[in-house]
């Protein structure tokens, strides 16, 4: 009985939180009312009621939609979509399947059309074929792999620099060391000169 009473707690507060009216939407019976509040993918609610029949989400700045979001709405019969600038590149695959798979009597209201990028504005997003929407697709690591190669570009360029300063110092050392040489050369020259006047008078005096 003491292991019953807190499972029957969970499986209400399960319930209750399953049919909660999401954060920023109204709720009127089994319509969700998500429209015109300036949401965005990021700020768009992770889930809805499962008994949701009538779905507003016009007017607002969605580009996308979550994969899975509105997977488990089982009694779904309206979707609203218009009035949200839809962004047609990879991340629109989830929402074309899901308005794929949808059977005639849900009612998809006109609007899910690309707003970008240019070549797809207009489109409606169920039937823009996969080869359109994945020519549009920009991934990450072509991104990865251009930087990749500039960076090696710039250290190649640096160690380029750096040997070219190398030799010119070395080079530069070797002139110094020369000179530096030629002039002790010179110096000892100069002493024996000095020392050779200086005992020639000495042996001239004393012959």
């Amino acid at each position: 009985m003491k292991v019953l009473l807190p499972l029957c707690l969970l499986l209400l507060l399960g319930g209750q939180r399953s049919s909660a009216c999401p954060h920023l939407c109204s709720c009127r019976g089994t319509q969700v009312n998500c429209s015109s509040r300036s949401l965005t993918p990021a700020s768009l609610p992770t889930s809805f009621p499962t008994e949701t029949t009538e779905l507003h989400l016009h007017n607002n700045l969605l580009t996308t939609l979550p994969n899975g979001l509105l997977d488990n709405l089982p009694l779904l019969r309206s979707v609203s979509f218009h009035g949200n600038p839809w962004l047609c590149d990879c991340g629109i695959l989830y929402l074309r399947a899901w308005l794929l798979r949808q059977s005639n009597d849900v009612t998809l209201h006109q609007g899910a059309n690309c707003s970008s990028p240019p070549s797809l504005r207009g489109r409606l997003v169920m039937y823009l074929t996969e080869e359109e929407v994945l020519g549009t697709c920009h991934y990450w690591y072509c991104d990865l792999a251009l930087a990749s190669q500039v960076c090696l570009f710039v250290f190649v360029a640096v160690q380029a620099v750096l040997l070219v300063i190398l030799i010119l110092f070395l080079k530069r050392f070797e002139r110094l060391s020369k000179e530096g040489r030629r002039t002790i050369e010179e110096s000892f020259t100069a002493e024996d000169s000095l020392r050779d006047n200086l005992y020639t008078p000495l042996k001239d005096s004393s012959s």
